[in-house]
């Protein structure tokens, strides 16, 4: 092993009376990419954290190059050579400012750059930074606002930023969870390129398959310890074993395939998007139907479109028969045809509110009498989702922000599946939580479905619709390429068709 660039030594953290961090020892080496695995609340975003300088109370050491450093803050950490992008993309970008200063925030922040005056004259350094990664903006781009941006976009920005100059330390939290296929491979040369030059790369991720591409060396995080490091080739099941534990990791059952009967959603003609041709498509109850797609492919279109949230600008819709055109997700919530949307930081959040009232906001109307809400049965509501769903908390009452990224996803998704719905929509319900939390969220839309609903998984990932899906479609340039029940498909076949190009 080569020389450490960062050394974490005996770093504990805990938060109340809940310690996440438990005497955590690690070598950071510089000319590697270490990757960092483990289940949702293992504590990889506390971690994180610490080596951002966004958690200062913890105990332990943390040295770079050999000299002790703490940082402060974010300023203190990339002024101490460690550069972060964080899972949540809300919280790398600064909306009402234009996509230049987003990409020169750091440069600005260190007054290497004015804050104030021509926007022109950021122009420039701008574009040399998003070159870092390939990117090549217009000054339109350039100038527009960065939360116009959709959430790869911005994706995109954020790493293009972290990128600015040479870290010591480039720590990436699920850096492609809203890449498309071309994007992250983008992403992956910059990260070699990065590597062969000195940086030490601290590299998270629950695709294994971008572990198995990049890791010079593989770190399981369990329970706030570290359980095993590993270099290649990794063995998975054993790789799993230390992540979940034997009872977790063991628990993989056959399942059988369903095929619904009924009729729930008819989509006739509908367009997702002005120049998209037109499409037909039946959702029926009693299965989980797949949709997978690359960026751009329409997946998002087409669940906001159901649900009120971007109304189709062609084409209709029947619910059970008859005709349904929702203004708005609340017009849809009425039907019982729910969302979960793609971006949950931005889209399914609040700041500052905590798990229960999170879990009871869309069931308002339900937990009220005469506009005063049942506070108990908010309460009770949310001890059920925190039970069924393994959410790690320390209370019902607990900010949501506090949780784990995949421990959110749990409550967000699950908020919804306490409902009675008739169709249930989710937009990438898997980003950010690991292969045990899939599986359980995956056997919990299966159920609702086994009780009459109609259960539609949109995801860009292969392997997910896989393992969820009974019926199975590929959507690529908003068009349906292939639509088949997983016993009829494989794996090769599914990625054929996302990458087929349409002949004009």
């Amino acid at each position: 092993m080569t020389a450490p660039a960062v050394t974490l030594t005996d770093v504990s953290m805990g938060f109340g009376s809940v310690e996440v961090l438990r005497g955590v020892s690690l070598e950071l080496p510089a000319g590697q990419v270490t990757a960092l695995v483990g289940a949702n609340g293992a504590g990889k975003s506390t971690l994180i954290k610490v080596l951002a300088g966004a958690h200062t109370g913890y105990g332990g050491t943390v040295t770079v190059d050999g000299a002790p450093v703490r940082p402060a803050s974010p300023a203190d950490a990339r002024r101490a050579g460690i550069r972060t992008v964080h899972q949540r993309v809300a919280e790398g970008v600064v909306p009402g400012l234009s996509v230049a200063e987003n990409l020169l925030l750091d440069r600005i922040a260190a007054g290497e750059l004015p804050w104030a005056g021509s926007l022109r004259r950021l122009l420039a350094p701008a574009r040399e930074v998003a070159a870092v990664l390939g990117l090549r903006l217009t000054d339109r781009v350039l100038r527009g606002d960065v939360h116009d941006l959709g959430i790869a976009d911005r994706q995109l920005v954020v790493l293009a930023r972290a990128l600015d100059g040479r870290p010591r330390l480039l720590v990436l939290d699920e850096p492609t969870s809203a890449l498309a296929a071309t994007e992250v491979e983008r992403l992956v040369e910059v990260v070699r390129r990065l590597r062969d030059v000195g940086v030490a790369v601290l590299y998270v991720s629950h695709r294994l398959g971008e572990v198995d591409a990049l890791a010079d060396r593989l770190v399981v995080l369990r329970d706030g310890v570290v359980r095993s490091e590993r270099t290649p080739p990794f063995a998975w099941r054993e790789v799993l074993l230390d992540m979940l534990g034997r009872e977790g990791a063991g628990d993989v059952e056959e399942r059988v395939e369903h095929r619904g009967a009924g009729e729930a959603l008819v989509l006739d003609g509908v367009r997702l998007g002005a120049d998209a041709p037109p499409l037909d498509l039946v959702v029926r109850r009693g299965e989980v139907t797949g949709v997978v797609g690359l960026l751009g492919a329409g997946k998002t279109e087409l669940a906001e479109g159901i649900a009120g949230a971007r109304p189709f600008p062609a084409g209709g819709l029947r619910l059970d028969g008859v005709p349904f055109a929702p203004r708005s997700p609340r017009e849809a919530l009425a039907e019982r045809v729910y969302l979960v949307p793609e971006d949950r930081a931005a889209q399914a959040l609040l700041p500052g509110w905590s798990l229960a009232r999170t879990a009871s906001l869309p069931f308002l109307r339900g937990l009220s009498a005469f506009g005063v809400l049942n506070r108990p049965a908010e309460r009770a509501r949310a001890a059920e989702l925190v039970e069924r769903f393994a959410v790690v908390a320390r209370s019902t009452d607990q900010p949501l922000e506090e949780l784990s990224g995949g421990n959110q996803q749990r409550v967000v998704v699950g908020r919804w599946l306490l409902g009675t719905p008739r169709v249930l929509v989710l937009d990438e319900p898997f980003r950010g939580v690991d292969v045990g939390a899939r599986r359980d969220l995956a056997r919990h839309l299966r159920a609702v479905a086994a009780a009459g609903a109609a259960v539609l998984v949109l995801t860009s990932d292969v392997d997910e619709v896989l393992e969820t899906a009974d019926r199975l479609l590929v959507l690529a340039e908003r068009r349906v390429r292939l639509d088949r029940y997983r016993s009829e498909v494989d794996r090769d076949e599914v990625v054929t068709a996302m990458s087929t190009v349409v002949a004009a």
